[in-house]
């Protein structure tokens, strides 16, 4: 059975032929979004709550729930299925019920492998032979993993400053790396410009449909490890949101499986000082976000000036009472040090910064006692070591 349904635009709702390569709404220039037959999927015997336990731990144990046909083998490294932890000093010291979700524990050590486990399969699928995405590290690094995998070119577009480890780690897994004096901004525009003369797909955060619906299952596995109980607060790092948004349209999914109830997290996105395009644009009460001026931060996958999902994130934010905050650079490498010698995690800077956001939220009451808090640790501290020195 086939459950995939249609493609769908979310800001204008026209709907896309999944079964050709697809970019952007090609009349509004807005993410597309896959659709599930969620009714035909409650009916299954096979997939039930319970029945989620037997299978393996990866991405794909939500193979119905999940656009590549079932006949077609995914390109997987063994993506998803990273633990839920309890961070019991911190739990302690702030009156709150706080978990980690550690995602340094997937393949290439980042949240991105499971948005390019999905996307690549997807892109294989469908006949792309060049697959091409601009990254400020992580995201380079997945899909130099996965389109080696899967047999493909990886052309990767990186700003100058992005950590030796990302790039290292793209030109060893075959990735074809180009570093651009500027910002990911910039790296996306060069690739833009480029891939009609190149043949290269567009593998770009929200530019393609897929990546988002590796990224969905972050929600599917924090409901499931929680015994199906969502946790009244999440925090997540936010440069382009794939994540933050994937959940939200989880949680919808599983409501309609009835799955879940209709409660929903109070979702937080997490910035950096120095790029906080969707902090100034909640504050505001702007509906989207213009362009960070000057964007800098340690926190690399931070540093995102004009994110395309920036209008769903910011209604994903106001509809479920949550917020957004900004945190200093020096406060993230505080944090850092903090999870690492309380919890015994080394985290990325984008991790960290949700720490100290926790402590802003808790003292400003916006978290209250007895709250449970889940923390997204997005990738692994040890590709920042230049953050260190």
């Amino acid at each position: 059975m086939m459950s995939f349904d249609r493609l769908e635009c979310t800001a204008c709702g026209l709907r896309h032929d999944w079964r050709r390569l697809q970019n952007l709404c090609t009349a509004c220039g807005k993410p597309l979004f896959a659709f599930y037959d969620l009714a035909a999927v409650r009916k299954l015997d096979r997939l039930k709550r319970s029945s989620l336990q037997g299978r393996e731990k990866s991405i794909w144990r939500f193979r119905e729930l999940l656009p590549l046909p079932e006949n077609v083998e995914p390109v997987s490294l063994g993506e998803g299925g990273t633990p839920l932890l309890r961070a019991i000093k911190f739990s302690e010291e702030l009156g709150v019920d706080l978990w980690i979700k550690d995602e340094s524990l997937n393949p290439t050590q980042s949240f991105k492998a499971r948005g390019m486990s999905v996307a690549v399969s997807m892109a294989k699928y469908l006949a792309a032979e060049k697959l091409a995405v601009p990254s400020a590290g992580n995201a380079g690094g997945a899909l130099a993993a996965y389109a080696a995998r899967a047999g493909l070119e990886a052309h990767i577009f990186m700003p100058c400053d992005t950590p030796r480890a990302n790039v290292i780690e793209c030109r060893e897994l075959g990735g074809q790396v180009k570093l651009i004096d500027g910002l990911i901004t910039d790296c996306g525009a060069e690739i833009a410009r480029r891939k009609g003369k190149e043949g290269w797909f567009d593998m770009s955060t929200l530019k393609e449909p897929y990546r988002i619906e590796g990224k969905k299952t972050l929600g599917y596995e924090i409901a499931e490890q929680l015994e199906w109980k969502l946790p009244d607060v999440i925090l997540y790092p936010t440069g382009g949101g794939t994540g933050l948004i994937g959940m939200w349209k989880a949680f919808d999914e599983l409501e309609k499986l009835g799955w879940i109830g209709r409660g929903r997290p109070r979702m937080f996105s997490i910035q950096a000082s120095g790029c906080a395009p969707i902090v100034r644009a909640f504050e505001a009460g702007e509906e989207s976000a213009t362009e960070f001026p000057n964007a800098r931060t340690i926190a690399s996958g931070l540093r995102v000036p004009k994110a395309i999902g920036d209008f769903l994130m910011l209604k994903i934010l106001r509809d479920s009472n949550g917020g957004a905050i900004a945190i200093e650079d020096e406060e993230i490498i505080k944090a850092v040090r903090e999870v690492g010698s309380k919890e015994g995690l080394f985290v990325a800077p984008e991790g960290a910064a949700c720490f100290a956001a926790l402590k802003l939220l808790c003292r400003d009451r916006k978290i209250g006692q007895g709250d449970r808090v889940v923390i997204f640790n997005t990738g692994a501290g040890v590709k920042y070591l230049d953050c260190f020195a």
